[in-house]
């Protein structure tokens, strides 16, 4: 009887020929360092990495077939469960895909509270990362203070939105919720101590001979191999490639705030950590800028377009027609005109779109999540090749990769 390997069939579709001197590893996919699903096979020279092959799809939940089968609006809560740990910036990416495919123009409020959350929700995951990224590495005492300020700014999303993790705070032509009263003093206080609570990050790390030994030279990646992956987001400016979306093809207000796009040429995880540090301080600017701009804007937050979004409530409630148009849009859904539509939007992580094709039904004829993440793991097979094992942990956790937009 012959005796077969369980992993000799993943093997053989990949090509891949153990030699006699090596080890194969499974890391993942129950790894606390995998941060989520991912399952790693590497082949091991002693503790240096021959051979890396990402295994995705321990997560997979068919979100992109679920949104075929689901009218535009029942989708959207749907999307905070993609990158869960800044589920605005996903609500946003996939309302700005039907609001281009249904040529809707959005009101001034909703865009500086929209782009306020957008913000927020930036510092929120910044936070996340480093606070793992350093506990990951051998830091406890970063976690700590990253996640009592994450907490703060989580603190701010639950008090427009009730919600903490998974926020569903836009909606398809606006928002669903003014501020409420002394939100925009929270938010300067929380704001005003950011650049403070960045550089007590920094003063912990960025002279920590640990810390420097674990992240220089490690994860190069060159820009070449960042253009050539699919790279974006800190992952492409760490790399020295100065390319930010709101910049590049500005949406909502970022057109007209005053924001630098920091850039680093040192290409490893080194490089990249300081990336994050220092967009924390300009999403805090940007967020400065914007309080002012609210006291300027018309009280609405909903685009006017009755074929397909709802009347306001006052409408609804005393025009007969409006409750007419309010109970098919709820019950059959809107029907957005034939076409195809795809806006990117600079995610925490990276470029972040959804690409929506209609057949002019209230479903979806054809739904595709561009994603950060999913670009990113598919590069851990080249830079880990050549790393140590103990390298492994530091790397995946500088791609700050999340597997709810990768298996989806």
């Amino acid at each position: 009887m012959q005796v077969t390997n369980k992993l000799t069939p993943f093997f053989e579709n990949l090509n891949f020929e153990r030699e006699d001197n090596t080890m194969v590893i499974n890391f993942g996919p129950q790894h606390p360092s995998a941060h989520g699903q991912l399952r790693l096979v590497l082949e091991l020279d002693g503790e240096l990495v021959v051979k890396a092959y990402p295994d995705i799809g321990y997560l997979h939940r068919g979100i992109e077939k679920m949104a075929e089968n689901m009218t535009y609006n029942e989708f959207l809560p749907t999307t905070d469960r993609l990158d869960y740990i800044a589920s605005t910036s996903n609500n946003y990416a996939y309302a700005l895909s039907v609001e281009k495919l249904i040529g809707l123009e959005i009101p001034r409020r909703a865009q500086v509270i929209r782009t306020m959350l957008l913000e927020i929700n930036r510092i929120i995951s910044h936070l996340f990362f480093i606070a793992t990224h350093a506990l990951d590495v051998g830091a406890m005492s970063i976690f700590l203070y990253a996640f009592r300020e994450r907490e703060f700014a989580m603190d701010l999303m639950e008090d427009y939105c009730g919600a903490r993790l998974t926020h569903s705070a836009v909606r398809i032509g606006g928002v669903p919720l003014d501020l409420p009263k002394g939100w925009l003093e929270n938010l300067a206080a929380f704001i005003a101590k950011i650049p403070e609570e960045v550089q007590t990050y920094e003063d912990l790390l960025t002279q920590n001979r640990i810390w420097k030994m674990r992240l220089e030279n490690v994860g190069v990646i060159s820009p070449e191999d960042a253009l050539s992956w699919g790279c974006t987001g800190p992952m492409l400016r760490g790399s020295g490639i100065k390319y930010d979306i709101r910049k590049e093809e500005p949406y909502e207000l970022y057109s007209e705030l005053d924001f630098d796009i920091p850039v680093s040429d040192r290409c490893d995880s080194y490089g990249r950590y300081q990336l994050y540090m220092e967009e924390m301080r300009q999403s805090a600017k940007i967020l400065h800028q914007l309080i002012p701009m609210y006291a300027k804007t018309e009280p609405q937050l909903m685009a006017h377009a009755p074929q397909y979004i709802s009347a306001p409530k006052e409408e609804i409630m005393t025009q007969n027609y409006a409750l007419m148009q309010h109970f098919v849009l709820v019950t059959q859904g809107m029907r957005p005109p034939v076409g195809e539509a795809y806006v990117p939007t600079e995610s925490p992580k990276g470029e972040l779109g959804f690409y929506i094709k209609s057949e002019g039904e209230p479903y979806a004829y054809r739904l595709k999540c561009r994603a950060p993440s999913f670009f990113h793991a598919g590069l851990l097979q080249k830079i880990l090749v050549g790393t140590y094992l103990a390298d492994v942990v530091t790397i995946i956790g500088n791609t700050n990769i999340v597997f709810g937009e990768i298996d989806r």
